[in-house]
């Protein structure tokens, strides 16, 4: 998508990340994974599965890698075209949704209870950030030249409060409201079907597992070439379809590992080929004469991202099960982890208030670093604060007892 595109667009925060466990995390587990996602089950010795903590600091280099593409419509960089692909953030939290609520769902956990546990996980810091992002994304008489600020939408905003704002393709309404909310909206489909498929699943072991890897991928794949192929005849689907491929790979993998499938895969070689499939994808799109099957790729992104990142996490996830050591599990890598559901939510608006008042950086060039540094401090402290006063008390208040 190009620069002008997504100006047009809005903010283009199509990629943020939020979820919480299924079962009954132990007091101080990591609350998160997906913007949202929350701890890990305790210890394999009281009858439940080991935690995997390296997930919660994994989760804050996504939510980062997002971050600095959003940040090019402020401050560009010389790689500004490799930064694109920070957009595959939201993938990423996709995954590792469906991996999470998995491996931490726990049989007898009553549906009733999820939608709760769901809703207090996510909707409490969503409303105050929609209302902030309100007056930075909204006027009554929108300013010339600033295509991101929007004329005020009731019906907008309500389908952006109810989260099913998700379901239309038109960006206008797609990223309106906090332009984050999309995938929230993605996610609240995910939550609705979680438990039906958690059901329908629980006698699959590792071999089921990969294979609904496998055949969501190749679903997702294949509808992706019809529709280039055909798209006089194959419908468009809407974005919370579109992405369940990424959310039931995930499902898939939780459901292999929680079978005792303990790959030993290096966690160093496993971000060397993440590393190396968003260079690939890069390259092949900047260069499609020099690279055989650059269109099939290009087509078929979302899948291949959703099998790199897939790979990563497994590889980590599989690490934390084994009990090896990870600097993801630091304390502050964790911290980082459990705001970066505030951070993901509130970033883009701190960074268009000031895009507004102060316009464009300047022309592409690494002095931009240093916006890219202020502005990333003040996104977590504020992410910080959300997480301290507003996003932690609240879930704690309206999940219940346990």
């Amino acid at each position: 998508m190009t620069k002008a595109a997504e100006e047009n667009q809005t903010p283009s925060t199509q990629e943020l990340p939020g979820s919480t466990d299924v079962g009954t995390p132990p007091p101080g587990a990591p609350v998160s994974v997906f913007p949202g996602e929350s701890g890990t089950p305790p210890a394999s010795r009281s009858g439940r599965l080991p935690r995997v903590e390296s997930l919660t600091g994994l989760r804050w280099w996504a939510a980062f890698f997002v971050f600095c593409h959003h940040m090019t419509n402020l401050a560009p960089l010389p790689i500004f075209d490799f930064l694109k692909y920070g957009t595959s953030g939201v993938t990423f939290f996709f995954v590792l949704s469906g991996f999470v609520l998995t491996w931490s769902a726990q049989k007898g956990t009553k549906i009733r209870t999820f939608y709760r546990r769901r809703f207090a996980r996510i909707f409490p810091l969503y409303f105050l950030t929609l209302v902030a992002a309100f007056f930075v994304f909204y006027r009554a008489d929108p300013p010339a030249g600033m295509s991101w600020i929007k004329p005020i939408s009731v019906t907008v905003m309500v389908l952006s409060l109810f989260l099913v704002h998700g379901w239309s393709n038109n960006p206008t309404i797609l990223y309106g409201g906090n332009p984050a909310g999309w995938t929230l909206s993605v996610e609240a489909f995910f939550y609705a079907y979680f438990p039906f498929v958690w059901r329908a699943t629980q006698r699959l072991k590792t071999t089921g597992g990969l294979i609904l890897c496998v055949a969501v991928l190749v679903a997702g794949g294949a509808y992706r070439l019809a529709l280039f192929h055909y798209k006089d005849v194959v419908p468009i689907l809407p974005q919370p379809i579109l992405h369940s491929v990424a959310f039931l790979f995930g499902i898939g993998l939780a459901i292999s590992l929680r079978s005792g499938w303990k790959p030993r895969i290096p966690v160093w070689f496993a971000f060397l080929v993440t590393g190396g499939g968003l260079y690939i994808l890069w390259y092949s799109g900047a260069h499609p004469a020099n690279f055989p099957g650059a269109v099939t790729m290009g087509l078929c992104q979302k899948e291949i991202l959703t099998f790199l990142y897939g790979f990563l996490i497994l590889a980590v996830a599989s690490r934390d099960t084994r009990g090896g050591r990870s600097l993801l599990r630091s304390k502050p890598m964790v911290a980082l982890g459990q705001w970066s559901y505030a951070f993901y939510l509130v970033h883009a608006t701190i960074l268009y208030a000031i895009k507004e008042h102060h316009g464009v950086a300047g022309p592409i060039g690494w002095s931009n670093l240093t916006w890219y540094a202020g502005v990333l401090v003040l996104s977590i402290i504020a992410s910080w604060l959300l997480f301290k006063f507003v996003e932690h008390p609240l879930e704690r208040k309206l999940r219940g007892p346990r």
